[in-house]
């Protein structure tokens, strides 16, 4: 059987200053940011060599608009904890604390960022 995996993933932003400082205190990380033409992007860092998909922040005027509904993003965390305990202090607010799925899965937790959207975290621990 074929393997499809995600490549790359966008989320839409109102303000990308005010996203890329929410994002970049949650993750502690530093964002990459890029114009491209009408559209402004900001890139979490990347390991081509890792496993998971690249992604950015994007601003693009018509085209992309922050949302709960849709498609739902999970990012990767030794423990999904570190991550909340940032959330609220960046802008963010939490909607599902950390929640186990299964013993084999781990566990979830869903937020909603300082530009509407709701991202989930996951961790196995």
């Amino acid at each position: 059987m074929k393997h499809v995996s995600v490549g790359w993933f966008e989320i839409p932003v109102e303000n990308m200053e005010r996203a890329m400082a929410f994002y970049e205190a949650v993750f502690d990380c530093k964002l990459d940011r890029h114009k491209m033409g009408p559209i402004d992007m900001a890139w979490f860092p990347w390991d081509e060599s890792r496993l998971g998909a690249g992604g950015s922040l994007v601003k693009a005027e018509g085209f992309y608009k922050p949302s709960t509904e849709g498609t739902k993003i999970y990012f990767s965390s030794e423990d999904v904890n570190v991550e909340l305990n940032r959330i609220e202090k960046a802008g963010g607010k939490i909607m599902q604390p950390k929640t186990q799925i299964t013993p084999d899965i781990g566990f979830m937790a869903l937020f909603h960022d300082s530009e509407g959207n709701e991202i989930a975290l996951h961790s196995k621990q």
